[in-house]
């Protein structure tokens, strides 16, 4: 059966709409063979021909123009993304979904540089099957990743594994293996151009049979890891932008901080200043200091005595110390307090700041290397950088006003020690006449008073007056220099005179680095009794010398038959209470004869058969009566010394007719 030939406009009409209507290429080859089963002509069919040529390149064109424009609104979308950058992790993994989408590779990935493990580890993949894969780590130069990194340059394989132009690992073999990979390209992440560009990271795209990348490929995988880069970078500068911002207001924090606490210091310093200048005395500028640290504060002195105290801390009362006019050588809570005291603020002049020490803040009181005191802050462990200053500032000005202070009491107890040495030398000449200097100066001579002699040898002989000076400061006492020795005359307090000999020996001897005695007498009122406790006490300090006890402290009562022997008023019964005390005390009570026994054992000589004899016992009785006196008197009963005072306590209370 014959066909009718068909016009070539037909055919190349039919061209027309398959190219309108987006059909594959070979769609169009077959127009010319029908055009050939129709019995085309050979002039028409080679024009058929020649429009079907045409109309593949055309074909080809917009395949062409198709692919770029998916390549470019994949370029915008990523340039979107960047714009709007907020997840990084984001950005990436739609790069690479963007790469394996339109290179049409079975997977994308995209390897990072791991800075603190020195190697490059796989950031995002997509497409990937094998955990193994996804896992890999590269050292610079291994693999085809490891020769992009070095060389900053795109590489492609047609199959991996053959490819012997970079180093092989069995670990990096082994991963691509396990995804079944064969061809890869992997291009650089740059930032900047040329020779100076920095590789950030690698783009690959890769397929699981073997395939040639095509140089347009290559490029669209660049312009998509320069995105890649763009994104890293972005987000590391808004990453340092974060931080920065965090570090400035930090900063502009700990400025307002620290100018808040200059004004505050500032301020401080004034009030504290102005305390001074307006003549206010210690206590001011404690209430002053804890109203200002919000906790309690005490003053003390060089040798760890409380001179006042804002709150109820460590004994420190407001009762004690100057601002009291009380005896000196109370302590904190006694002599190891004191002396704990003492040591902190030791270690704040060696360390020049304020140091913590059980629970308190100490900060030592100079004037240039020598310890006035020391300011104590309790209730604020967590005292901090500022309000540690301020503690320290406070030291200071409470150091100047305890330095002016001294200065004027020091000025002050040189025109009393003139009353004294007055005093001392003529009592009977004008007693009156001392009494109204003695209230002009501030000092009621009709007051009882603890009269303490004090006394040391060597150079030290030169340092007393000045310590005494310093050991009376804030008590309301005064000193003087007469007849070799330092005299210092205290208003009482709650310690007699033996106690307070003590402490101001003890205290003395710190503060001119030497032994020192000290003898007390009194309390005594008027001229003329502070005159005899003067000379009583001056015998009493002549004794301790004699009786080997220089460096310490006692008073006339307390030198047994010695003290009767000195004393002004010669306290017989006195010396027999304590001598005999506890032995008469237990026979008045039950009835016994242990004074009766002890007199007989002594008068016998030390024989129990003469004194059996005498008092008409078993032997068994004298020895059971001296275990109890040795139990109320102690075991040194006996010695020559303590004998001699029990002899004569014994015949002193026999003559007593008691």
């Amino acid at each position: 059966m014959s066909h009718t030939p068909q016009s070539p406009a037909r055919h190349l009409r039919r061209l027309l709409e398959l190219l309108a209507a987006g059909a594959p290429a070979d769609e169009l080859g077959t127009v010319a063979a029908e055009a050939r089963r129709n019995g085309a002509t050979a002039e028409d069919l080679a024009e058929v021909e020649q429009a079907t040529e045409a109309a593949l390149r055309v074909h080809s064109t917009l395949r062409q123009h198709r692919r770029r424009e998916a390549e470019l609104t994949a370029l915008f979308d990523t340039a979107g993304d960047l714009a709007a950058l907020r997840d990084l992790d984001a950005v990436l993994r739609s790069i690479v979904r963007r790469a394996r989408m339109l290179l049409g590779t079975d997977t994308a990935y995209l390897t990072l540089p791991d800075e603190e493990a020195g190697d490059t580890f796989m950031r995002v993949t997509d497409g990937s099957v094998s955990e193994l894969f996804q896992n890999l780590r590269l050292q610079l130069g291994e693999g085809l990743g490891g020769l992009v990194a070095q060389t900053a340059r795109p590489y492609a394989t047609p199959d991996y594994r053959t490819d012997d132009r970079f180093l092989h690992t069995g670990s990096i073999d082994a991963g691509v293996l396990d995804e079944g990979l064969v061809a890869i390209l992997g291009v650089p992440l740059l930032l900047g151009s040329g020779s100076g560009g920095q590789v950030i990271g690698a783009l690959f795209a890769a397929d699981r049979t073997p395939r040639t990348f095509a140089p347009d490929e290559v490029a669209l995988l660049c312009s998509l890891a320069d995105h890649a880069a763009i994104a890293i970078d972005t987000a590391k500068a808004m990453a340092d932008a974060r931080i920065a911002l965090a570090e400035l207001a930090e900063a502009n924090a700990v400025i307002g901080e620290h100018s808040a606490a200059i004004q505050r210091a500032e301020e401080s310093h004034d009030r504290l200043t102005d305390l001074v200048l307006r003549g206010g005395d210690v206590a001011e500028v404690a209430d002053a200091v804890a109203g200002l640290l919000k906790g309690d504060v005490a003053v003390h002195d060089g040798s760890g005595r409380p001179l006042t105290a804002v709150g109820a801390h460590d004994g420190a009362s407001p009762g004690s110390g100057e601002e009291a006019g009380g005896t000196p050588g109370g302590g904190e809570d006694g002599a190891g307090a004191a002396a704990d005291l003492v040591a902190a603020a030791k270690s704040s002049r060696a360390a020049a700041r304020a140091v913590f020490r059980d629970g308190r803040w100490v900060c030592a009181m100079l004037a240039g290397q020598e310890l006035l005191g020391c300011l104590v802050l309790y209730g604020r462990p967590d005292l901090d950088g500022p309000d540690q200053r301020l503690f320290e500032r406070s030291s200071v000005v409470t150091s100047l006003l305890l330095l002016l202070r001294r200065s004027v009491a020091e000025t002050e107890n040189r025109v009393r020690g003139d009353l004294i040495t007055d005093l001392l030398t003529t009592p009977d000449r004008d007693p009156a006449g001392l009494v109204a200097r003695g209230r002009r100066l501030g000092f009621d001579l009709d007051r009882p008073h603890i009269l303490l002699a004090a006394r040391t040898g060597g150079e030290a002989r030169d340092r007393l007056a000045d310590a005494a000076v310093q050991y009376l400061f804030g008590g309301g006492g005064v000193s003087a220099e007469h007849e070799e020795a330092v005299v210092l005359l205290l208003p009482c307090g709650g310690a007699g005179p033996g106690e307070a000999a003590r402490l101001a020996a003890g205290q003395l001897g710190q503060l001119v680095g030497a032994p020192v005695t000290v003898a007390g007498a009194g309390p005594a009122a008027g001229p003329r009794a502070i005159a005899d406790a003067h000379t009583e006490g001056v015998r009493c300090l002549r004794a301790l010398r004699v009786l080997g006890r220089a460096g310490q402290g006692a008073s006339v009562a307390e030198l047994g038959f010695l003290g009767v022997l000195l004393g002004d008023h010669h306290d017989v019964d006195g010396f027999v209470t304590t001598a005999l005390g506890p032995l008469l005390e237990y026979d008045a009570q039950r009835g016994t004869q242990l004074v009766r026994t002890l007199r007989a054992y002594f008068d016998c000589g030390g024989s129990l058969t003469r004194a059996k004899e005498d008092l008409h016992v078993h032997v068994n009785t004298v020895v059971q009566r001296l275990d109890r006196v040795q139990a109320l008197l102690g075991p040194g009963w006996n010695t020559p010394e303590q004998a001699l005072e029990l002899q004569l306590a014994l015949r002193l209370h026999l003559l007593s007719g008691a």
